[in-house]
């Protein structure tokens, strides 16, 4: 037997990660145990963490009220997400830690079992899913009842007694659809009706009886691949999806009691209709979940081509005590089409009813994503298309649809979710609350604005590039009042409105913009806003829909999530308090975690810039580690909060626990810091996320003692590996190695939504797209081998594999015949066979 060698990581000043039970270089098996003890360790932190919450409250003979708040999350000794819940008990004396109990039976078969549809797998995609099992639900709060998707099938439970603590059993809502059952939504109106997305159509079923109705037919069913089936109902393109966050494409309309002479009841839904016909087809080969040739298709528009088409459409159908009525259905569509009112739109971003369904809404914004519209039409608006006629058309008998906001922008205008109309006190106006980044930093405003009362001819406005005069709805405004102000960021993704104390919840970045908090200010009388969190942390908050009560989940870098429920309470003054009533989960104690720490510097551009690094776990001082500088890096991101670090970061508490420093920084251009910030990447992508990387990089270095700058590797996936791969040939004095993960190579290869939003037009921007693009600089590639690792999914079908392809011999065939790329080839031969064999 060989002697054993062991090596003293502390006898030296520069340390190596070469400490495996053979004192070399550690084999496979031992790294791959150490990637399973970390994500073993980090799953017991926080693989559990409750979210999707929803209240439930009922009265009760005995007791009085009853509160119980269901969520997903993992059960005890579970591995998938299923339905829970905890019934809510208030001790002021005594922090109740309130037991999690299975809403449904756990002996039911798994919800992940089985090959997820080909749509299935890319809306988990598209929404970053990671957990598997019962991964959404729908929940109408008349009836106690639940419906959810899993296993390409639509189940229901329904909750009748607040005070049984029997798992409910789902039962599988029978159905003649072949595929997947996805974006189920309950009738608000009527609960016996779930309406859902099957293979591209909109479909309501009755959960009940099982007697279903298919509301669209826009599929061709005599072909099957994309080229025979370019338009969809209820489903929105991938551009929408992905970069603008809209899942849904169809909206029921609220509080609609319409009785027919029968005495059945009509039910309606807006929905987009979307037409792929213009869009290119991408081929993706590979061999898993294709079709028998290998090969699956894709709509995808590349930066400068065409789009999809939107048009928003109404589909009125009736329902009796058996469920939906077959041929009942009526189909109508806008008096004009979107574009006779913004003839200027490309994109339609969001959409919905207001609470009284008197209206249907429409954000509409342009190509370059520098004017959004807020647009409000009147169901009348809507008509069948057989009643039309097109030489006796006159638009002035129909009311008007009405421009109630507008916004531009000389960077781009973000889309968010904060949107609440107000009950109409006068025909002729409508209020409404909103979010813009006008003044620089996301804010709140309360706005009225102006109904005309007949229709009246849109505006004429001469358009960019275009001879013709087109139509354009002039916005009237009347009242505008910012609610909130300073160089802080609210967060758009949701607000939560109190119309009886005329106050607005939401969550901003207000205290630190590290940290997510929930605050509250009056729409009535604005003043500066409440803080409801506690500070230290970063929350994700839920409120009831009396506003009496919240459930926050909330970490920091050091201390892993926990969930509590807060009471909210007013005195006889009407100030606002708030106390802890009980815990839904405290945070686990783990001594052998090593939480990451933050750090700020005031970089050379003007900005204070935040970072945060992890310690190699065998630190020593003095001694200098090989460092990863982990990067993301583009727009809509930001890594540094001080929020826990769990499964998302696992490869980064990986690679500390084998002997590297990590050091993460947000350059200009991610997101919560403001639009100057944020802006700055501006036509230029790739250009200064780097230097900013580097500066950041360098000061830490020179903070700190344990970073070895002759030995930094710069990854990232993604965007991160895009600026990977930019690193390297950008400062390949400062990075020695570069670990590229499905990088961008060339902004011309990427979505329309995205890379336009950023760069413009690549025929406005040709200059800023040859800088951005990673082919630009293959030459400047160092010569050295093991200096680049590229690791990318074949079937990715959001950075596709071409972009990978550019980069290795992307116009050789089955012989290699250019002299480059022969003299590269036979160079690489003989580097492997010299250091392996």
């Amino acid at each position: 037997m060989a002697s054993e060698v062991l090596l003293d990581p502390y006898d030296i000043k520069s340390w190596s990660p070469l400490d495996s039970t053979s004192g070399g270089k550690k084999t496979w098996e031992e790294l791959r145990k150490s990637v399973r003890d970390t994500m073993k360790l980090l799953t017991s932190l926080a693989g559990s963490v409750p979210t999707s919450f929803t209240f439930h409250s009922a009265a009760n003979p005995t007791s009085g009220k009853l509160s119980r708040l269901y969520f997903l999350g993992i059960p005890s000794k579970g591995r998938e997400n299923t339905l829970l819940y905890a019934d809510i008990i208030e001790d002021e004396h005594d922090k109740f830690v309130l037991p999690w109990k299975p809403l449904i039976d756990t002996l039911q078969p798994s919800w992940s079992s089985g090959q997820l549809s080909k749509e299935e797998q890319l809306m988990r995609e598209r929404k970053r899913l990671g957990s598997y099992g019962i991964t959404s639900y729908d929940f109408a709060e008349e009836g106690g009842r639940f419906v959810f998707p899993a296993n390409s099938g639509l189940y229901v439970c329904e909750v009748t007694d607040l005070t049984s603590d029997i798992p409910l059993v789902p039962t599988l809502i029978e159905t003649q659809c072949t595929g997947a059952r996805l974006d189920p939504k309950i009738c608000p109106s009527n609960p016996e009706i779930v309406a859902f997305i099957n293979s591209g159509d909109i479909w309501v079923s009755s959960v009940t009886t099982y007697e279903e109705l298919q509301l669209t037919h826009t599929q061709n069913t005599r072909g099957g691949g994309l080229e025979d089936n370019p338009i969809t109902a209820g489903s929105p393109s991938f551009v929408v999806q992905e970069e603008f966050d809209r899942y849904t494409g169809y909206w029921w309309q609220p509080n609609t009691d319409t009785l027919t002479s029968e005495g059945n009841q009509t039910l309606r839904i807006l929905y987009e209709q979307v037409d792929e016909s213009c869009v290119d087809i991408l081929h993706i080969f590979g061999s898993s979940g294709l079709n028998e040739s290998g090969v699956d298709e894709y709509r995808y528009p590349r930066a400068g081509t065409a789009n999809a088409q939107s048009s928003l459409r109404l589909v009125e159908f009736q329902v009796n005590t058996f469920g939906p009525v077959r041929d009942s259905e009526v189909h109508k569509h806008l008096v004009e089409p979107l574009s006779a009112y913004c003839s200027w739109a490309e994109y339609l971003v969001r959409a919905g009813w207001t609470p009284d369904g008197k209206f249907a809404y429409a954000q509409l914004m342009d190509r370059r994503q520098l004017r959004l519209c807020l647009l409000l039409i009147p169901v009348e608006c809507f008509v069948v298309e057989d009643d039309m006629d097109m030489y006796s058309f006159d638009p002035s008998k129909y009311p008007p649809v009405q421009c109630v906001y507008e916004e531009t922008s000389d960077i781009w205008v973000n889309v968010h979710d904060v949107l609440h109309f107000f009950p109409q006190t006068f025909e002729n106006q409508i209020s409404f609350l909103w979010s813009s980044q006008k003044s620089g930093y996301r804010h709140l405003y309360h706005v009225t604005s102006r109904l005309t009362e007949s229709a009246e001819s849109p505006v004429e406005v001469e358009m960019e590039e275009k001879p013709a005069v087109t139509g354009c709805l002039q916005c009237q405004v009347m009242r505008e009042v910012q609610l909130t102000s300073g160089d802080w960021e609210v967060i758009g993704k949701s607000i939560w409105v109190d119309e009886r104390q005329a106050l607005v919840y939401f969550i901003a970045c207000k205290d630190s913009p590290l940290e997510n908090h929930l605050y509250v200010v009056s729409y009535a009388n604005p003043a500066e806003p409440l803080r409801l969190t506690e500070l230290g942390y970063s929350h994700t908050v839920a409120l009831n829909s009396d506003f009496t009560m919240f459930v926050t989940t909330y970490s920091s870098v050091d201390t892993p999530p926990q969930s509590a429920v807060c009471k909210i309470e007013f005195d006889l003054q009407g100030v606002l308090s708030v106390s802890t009533c009980c815990t839904l989960m405290e945070p686990p104690v783990c001594p052998n975690y090593r939480a990451p720490e933050l750090f700020h510097f005031q970089s050379t551009n003007g900005y204070t810039m935040h970072g945060m690094f992890y310690r190699p776990h065998n630190y020593r001082p003095g001694v200098r580690y090989p460092t990863v500088l982990f990067v993301y890096g583009g727009p809509q991101v930001q890594l540094v909060t001080n929020s826990f670090k769990g499964l998302k970061f696992l490869r980064l508490h990986t690679l500390a626990s084998q002997g590297y420093a990590v050091v993460m920084l947000d350059n200009r251009g991610s997101c919560n810091r403001g639009m100057a910030f944020e802006g700055c990447i501006k036509n230029n992508l790739g250009t200064l996320e780097v230097d900013d990387q580097v500066e950041g990089l360098q000061w830490l270095a020179s903070n700190v003692d344990f970073i070895d700058l002759s030995r930094v590797a710069i990854h990232g996936w993604s965007y991160g590996g895009y600026l990977a791969l930019m690193g390297l040939v950008q400062r390949p004095e400062v990075f020695k190695v570069a670990i590229a993960g499905a990088p961008v190579v060339s902004w011309r290869l990427y979505d329309t939504g995205y890379t336009e939003r950023y760069m413009s037009m690549p025929e406005e921007n040709e200059n800023g797209y040859k800088q951005g693009s990673i082919l630009t600089y293959l030459d400047r590639f160092p010569d050295e081998e093991n200096r680049l690792l590229i690791v990318h999914g074949l079937i990715d079908e959001n950075v596709h594999f071409h972009h990978t392809s550019q980069l290795v011999y992307p116009n050789e065939r089955h012989g290699i015949r250019s002299h480059e790329s022969n003299e590269h080839y036979k160079t690489l031969v003989l580097s492997f066979l010299q250091d392996n064999l």
